[in-house]
């Protein structure tokens, strides 16, 4: 299979893209190298130096635009980062209609929640370091997006690893959020590893990781390494956007700050490994079983997701397994391939939009319920928090897919894409795509109505509920505005411009697209309707026995368990096993054969004893044992 990929050098405007990750890298460094020295402005330095990344990128995105199609990226080699034997890797930064977009929606909204951020954090003794993190993180995602190879993708990937645990455990002094931080690193280093292999066989196989290159040259590798690679490659992009089986880690990611769980769930870290695929698309285009994997992984994952969701009373827990849901949605899509790609990433930006909104907005509601996080706790919230309410429903009916909110223009597509395919499987993944709107409508109303609407649950201490400051709502508002409208705009413009990238084709729906529409936007209906009907008047405020599917998604529908029997405890016990082995087996022969040279030593040592007499009567020992042996053997006596 021949390739034919090329990029731009980087010329005039665009020579200057590296200013793109300097900035916040550069924010980040004087945040955490100042101290205490920066704890009265920090905060506003991390604000400007993320809007002034998303003023750049917009200007760089602009004149990208006012190139013809077919030359709509700029490569900057910055410089040699490693030239060993045959391998030579550029540090250099590639700006293109698909990084572009990233970088626009990385920075936006990014900007949104770090403004969010300065009120969220005002009496947070750690605030600066926080935004030196936050900066870092930004910078980390932005290498990720503009690198030009896949090691500069690899470096950005695990500087967002780095980054994303010192911001899940910022309160490391509570033991839930050390033990956050530390499951998301280390579910993230599985996937980390299947990535690193991946770009070793790469230059195994290819001698290169440079894009252009490894594109290029797909046309000499055999079916099989193709989709071994592609496997590898998926393995990443699983583990950082929480997809099945690594999926675990993202729901205990909200025990870091709430800003931080709306930049890790909406605008960047969740959406690296459906950019590493879309990057990717021409491996994963290469092999129809690896396009199934894909599609399989984001239909499971999607129903995941919604069944868990539906069972969650923790307010930003049931968001985060909305986003392992709606993240599956765009695998389901990356996987369908052809023009499936541009429609995942339309969906991925108009979630960044409405899924911020709505944990922002939930910050919004734990801060005027002192830290409240039980949704059966809440109730009648729309009464005092009007714009808290306001704007969280745009983002709910954005998710659910309601007519003309952004959902209905990204999720809908995704749906009708998965009727397109050209065998029985159209039906299976479009059929379970179709289940998981009716569930995400059921479990986002549920949602909805029982913290702003029925009757007030309010326990003692956060009895008072009041409205956010003015600096937290206008993220909200602005936020809002994008749940209502970006989902048209991108879906007009997005494909087009993404084509370049990740190409075009549609095949035609097993089913008209107005019936797909039609039975997509009455299952969504339904499942709010039902949810309201359910919830209208509040719910049990103590948990209840349930049925078996409800108890099964209370234990995140035993997951945790599995990973627990298969893998932790061997784990430990493989561990333990070993260090009995290594101070009984391998240092017990060690220190056995030094105590055994030690108690020789010390009884030849006793021979020494520093008195002539004594050597005397050695030395005349000896020559009477030699001259009696010469004696018995002259008279026969040994043989």
């Amino acid at each position: 299979m021949e390739q034919t990929v090329e990029y731009a050098h980087a010329t005039g405007t665009l020579s200057g893209i590296w200013l793109l990750v300097a900035i916040p890298l550069a924010s980040a460094a004087v945040l955490l190298l100042l101290g205490k020295r920066a704890d009265k402005w920090g905060h506003w330095l991390g604000v400007l130096a993320v809007a002034a990344s998303f003023v750049l990128g917009l200007v760089f995105f602009i004149s990208l635009a006012g190139l013809d199609a077919d030359k709509r990226s700029a490569e900057l080699s910055m410089w040699d980062f490693i030239s060993v034997g045959g391998l030579h890797v550029d540090f250099g930064i590639l700006f293109d209609p698909l990084s572009g977009v990233f970088v626009l929606l990385i920075t936006g909204v990014g900007s949104l929640i770090h403004l969010y951020a300065v009120g969220y954090m005002e009496h947070d003794p750690g605030r600066r370091k926080f935004f030196g993190y936050f900066n870092l993180f930004v910078a980390a995602m932005l290498l990720l997006v503009l690198g030009n190879n896949y090691v500069m993708l690899y470096f950005g990937w695990e500087g967002v690893g780095l980054a994303s645990y010192l911001l899940i455990s910022f309160w490391y002094n509570r033991p839930s959020a050390a033990t956050a931080g530390k499951k998301a690193f280390l579910m993230n280093r599985v996937g980390d590893a299947g990535l690193a292999v991946g770009i070793f066989l790469m230059f195994a196989t290819l001698g290169t990781t440079q894009y252009q290159e490894v594109f290029n040259g797909l046309g000499s590798l055999s079916a099989t390494t193709v989709l071994v690679l592609g496997i590898l490659l998926l393995l990443g992009a699983a583990g950082k956007s929480g997809q099945f089986p690594l999926q675990a880690w993202l729901p205990d990611a909200m025990e870091g700050p709430t800003p931080v769980s709306a930049l890790i769930h909406a605008a960047t870290m969740v959406t690296a490994g459906v950019y590493l695929i879309a990057r990717s698309n021409y491996i994963f285009s290469a092999n129809s079983t690896l396009q199934i994997i894909v599609v399989s992984v984001g239909a499971l994952t999607l129903l995941m997701g919604c069944i868990i969701g539906a069972a969650k009373d923790d307010i930003k827990r049931v968001l985060a397994w909305s986003t392992v849901s709606q993240i599956g949605y765009m695998f389901l899509g990356v996987g369908l391939g052809g023009g499936a790609y541009a429609l995942a990433i339309i969906h991925l930006l108009a979630h960044g939009f409405f899924k911020a909104n709505m944990f922002l907005g939930a910050g919004s509601v734990m801060h005027g319920m002192h830290d409240q996080v039980d949704i059966r706790r809440f109730g009648g919230l729309s009464k005092y928090m009007r714009w808290t309410w306001l704007t969280f429903m745009m983002g709910w009916l954005a998710i659910i897919g309601i007519f003309p909110f952004s959902g209905f223009f990204s999720k809908d597509p995704i749906i009708e894409a998965a009727y397109s395919r050209d065998d029985w499987t159209a039906w299976l993944f479009g059929t379970l795509a179709l289940i998981g709107a009716a569930l995400t409508a059921f479990y986002m109303t549920r949602l909805f109505v029982l913290t702003f609407h029925g009757p007030e649950r309010y326990t003692e201490e956060n009895k008072h509920p009041h409205e956010s400051p003015f600096i937290m709502t206008i993220p909200l508002m602005l936020l809002a505005l994008g749940s209502i409208v970006a989902g048209y705009l991108l879906s007009t413009s997005i494909p087009d411009w993404l084509e370049p990238v990740t190409g075009s084709g549609e095949g035609e729906p097993v089913m008209a697209k107005w019936l797909i529409t039609t039975l997509t936007l009455a299952l969504s209906i339904g499942g709010a309707l039902f949810a309201w009907s359910l919830f209208r008047r509040g719910t049990a405020l103590q948990e209840q026995p349930a049925g078996v599917v409800v108890t099964a998604a209370r234990r995140n529908l035993y997951t945790d368990a599995f990973n627990e029997a298969v893998f932790e405890r061997p784990g430990i016990y493989l561990t333990r096993a070993l260090v009995y082995l290594d101070n009984k087996g391998i240092d017990g022969i060690v220190n056995g054969i030094a105590a055994g040279i030690g108690g020789s030593s010390g009884r030849l040592r006793r021979l020494q004893t520093g008195f002539v007499r004594s050597y005397a009567l050695s030395m005349l020992t000896g020559a009477v044992l030699v001259v009696g042996a010469f004696l018995a053997i002259q008279l026969g006596w040994l043989a």
